[in-house]
């Protein structure tokens, strides 16, 4: 056993022994203080007085214990993660609302870290100081990062109005596994820092790839351009060891005018490809470059003139050549022919799937740009356009998911029968499978069919478990993977899910909204409502996203914002649902029955599953049940989540729910 040896202050008095065993670290430094020092020491001097006072105090206040000091850095320990969060935060908010002369801006960055540390001597010795010492590191001035481990310590129980952000999973310089990193937030701190790119931090390997500019006249060619950057982003997708963040990410920054450094800080990325497309009849002139985010330096850039037909050899040179650049330039790895050799059986094995006829190609691509935008009318367009370009090539692997994928969303939506909907779909994907038995895109299409619509949860778990052995860092099959976890109820395995899915595709409503579901699934309330609300940032007219938000906050009990967001929701079964438990919880009677009775009048065939959770939240079991089995009669897609919906717990207790949960094979 560790000895615990006295601990004396700054002044010298003797205070509580250090603890020993498993602790968080607290770490700090002041932003630029060489420069600051060399041209401003007088200031300096006098700022750094009144730095370290308010840095004492507040780890102080904490029962926190500085075990090491070093010109402008602070090393404490905490028997607390808790303590340590709130000692960071109240160090950030006194030196912010600090007045700090204008020639020596004091900023301070942070970084917090758990695990179990050797003591010897009043010191600690250990990886965990390694780890939380290179935390530091890779912070900015102001911001204060979080550890997974002290993350994991201290994310229960957390005040309203700090929240904990999730800034992606990185590799830091000396410890051999991935960390995930969080960052503190609070109303009264910066919460807007460029990307994580200091010496601590080793994610050279990420990458996104923006929309290509559309150049030509014409501006129908616009699916061309967006196509042509989605197809180059698939492929690098299937690259091991290559990050790329997602296309619901990358492409949120079209026509906004954004800089690369923006663009990386926000997908937390170090490199980015852009490029520009023009057509003019049969030919074409693709420009691309590559460029690092940390100085906006261009890697490698190159242009092609071709004809349509050669659109193929063109996306593969592309993506060859920004491999290679990567792995030379980053990596420092010698691009001799054994090295060549391989990236391009990589980018081989990537495109497996695709079409080699041109005309197949430009129509996958028309049916894609429709489908996007999840109107009736256009996902029939786009589904039109894929079935003409399976005419052109039967053997389109690729297209063959697409639409089974389309099918599944209009079914969804309600503008298509379950039974012959679905039909289609799982034909199409059996079809892609046959042709491809070892597409990634169609493992996750075939998983979403077994899960969602045929209930077969070991069926489910072996598609996404394959999609997962192909493409380990897809978002989208992280994604649907944490969700058929939560709907079977491993909720810890749904929330890392989700937090891996976010690394790869950071700008995603769907996936904030996955999590936020596990994570209020869990009981953890206040964190699903951090993640309902960044929903509601990234796409404000998401349907159902104030109607869940406001649920939320009625299980937390705060019955008048529940009631506003409730309100604001503009997708009208979503706001009836959420109203009609929101007014019952409220003990507002004519009003819960008013929006019961008109949700069961318009949406009695699409909302039986939340028709039921409004029963349950009413403690009615029979009328609740007798929903769940016109649900189950429709194949509602909601079934699938009733293990974990809060608003049937009320049903748990009767011996008809276990029966139900039985013939959904959802029993434990």
């Amino acid at each position: 056993m560790v000895e615990k040896k006295p601990f004396r202050d700054h002044t010298g008095s003797k205070v509580r022994p250090l603890p020993a065993g498993t602790v968080t670290f607290l770490f700090t430094d002041i932003e630029g203080s060489t420069r600051l020092w060399e041209t401003h020491a007088d200031a300096m001097r006098a700022a750094l007085a009144r730095h370290d006072a308010l840095l004492e105090r507040a780890i102080s206040a904490a029962a926190g214990y500085i075990f090491k000091r070093g010109g402008d850095s602070f090393c404490a320990v905490f028997i607390r993660a808790a303590d340590a969060l709130m000692a960071a935060l109240a160090a950030q908010r006194a030196l912010h609302a600090e007045c700090w002369p204008a020639d020596v801006p004091i900023k301070v960055r942070m970084a917090l870290h758990a695990g179990a540390a050797q003591l010897r001597d009043g010191d600690y010795f250990g990886t965990p100081l390694n780890r939380v010492a290179r935390l530091m590191a890779a912070a900015h001035g102001g911001q204060t990062l979080v550890s997974d481990d002290a993350y994991d310590a201290c994310k229960d129980g957390l005040p309203r109005d700090v929240r904990l952000k999730l800034l992606g999973v990185h590799t830091l310089k000396g410890v051999s596994e991935r960390t995930a990193v969080f960052q503190l937030c609070h109303p009264d701190l910066q919460e807007s820092f460029p990307v994580l790119t200091g010496s601590a931090i080793d994610d050279t390997q990420s990458i996104a790839v923006l929309p290509f500019v559309n150049l030509s006249r014409d501006d129908e060619n616009e699916y061309f351009a967006d196509g042509l950057a989605e197809e180059l982003l698939n492929v690098l997708a299937k690259i091991r060891g290559l990050r790329v963040a997602a296309r619901s990410s990358a492409f949120m920054f079209k026509g906004k005018g954004a800089s690369v450094a923006e663009i990386g800080s926000a997908l937390n990325v170090a490199t980015v490809v852009e490029g520009s497309v023009r057509n003019a009849g049969n030919r074409m002139r693709i420009s691309v470059q590559l460029v690092k985010v940390a100085d906006g330096f261009h890697m490698w850039s190159a242009s092609y003139d071709r004809t349509l037909d050669d659109i193929f050899a063109v996306q593969d040179e592309i993506a060859r050549c920004v491999v290679k650049e990567l792995r030379r330039t980053l990596l420092g790895e010698a691009m001799d022919a054994s090295a060549a050799t391989q990236v391009t059986a990589q980018i081989a094995a990537a495109v497996k799937g695709r079409t080699a006829d041109a005309e197949a190609h430009r129509l996958d691509l028309q049916a894609r740009h429709f489908i996007s935008r999840h109107t009736r009318d256009d996902t029939a367009k786009g589904i039109a356009y894929l079935k003409r370009a399976l005419d052109r090539d039967p053997a389109f692997a690729l297209a063959w998911v697409e639409l089974s994928g389309a099918y599944t969303n209009e079914v969804g939506q309600g503008w298509l029968s379950a039974a012959e909907g679905l039909e289609l779909a799982q034909q199409a994907v059996e079809r892609a499978l046959k042709l491809e038995p070892e597409l990634a895109e169609a493992h996750a299409q075939l998983g979403w069919i077994r899960m969602t619509y045929d209930w077969d949860w070991r069926g489910a778990e072996a598609s996404y478990g394959r999609a997962l052995d192909l493409a380990p860092g897809s978002g989208f099959v992280l994604r649907r993977a944490g969700w058929l976890a939560a709907n079977v109820g491993r909720l810890d395995e749904a929330i890392a899910l989700n937090s891996r899915a976010i690394e790869q595709d950071p700008l995603s409503a769907s996936t904030y909204h996955s999590l936020g579901m596990a994570l209020e699934a869990a009981g953890r309330l206040v964190e699903a409502e951090h993640a309902y609300r960044k929903v509601l940032e990234l796409s404000p007219q998401r349907g159902a996203a104030h109607a869940i938000l406001g649920l939320n906050l009625l299980a937390q009990g705060r019955q008048d914002e529940a009631l506003g967001e409730a309100s604001r929701e503009p997708e009208s079964w979503a706001r009836l649902w959420a109203l009609a438990i929101v007014h019952h919880e409220r003990r507002s009677n004519a009003e819960a029955d008013a929006a019961l009775s008109e949700l069961v009048a318009r949406y009695a065939d699409g909302a039986a599953c939340n028709i039921a959770q409004v029963y349950g939240a009413r403690g009615d079991i029979d009328r609740a049940l007798e929903w769940l089995e016109r649900a189950y009669a429709q194949r509602d897609a909601g079934l699938s989540e009733i293990k974990s919906q809060p608003f049937l717990r009320s049903l748990h207790s009767d011996s008809r729910w276990v029966a139900f949960l039985t013939k959904m094979g959802l029993a434990d």
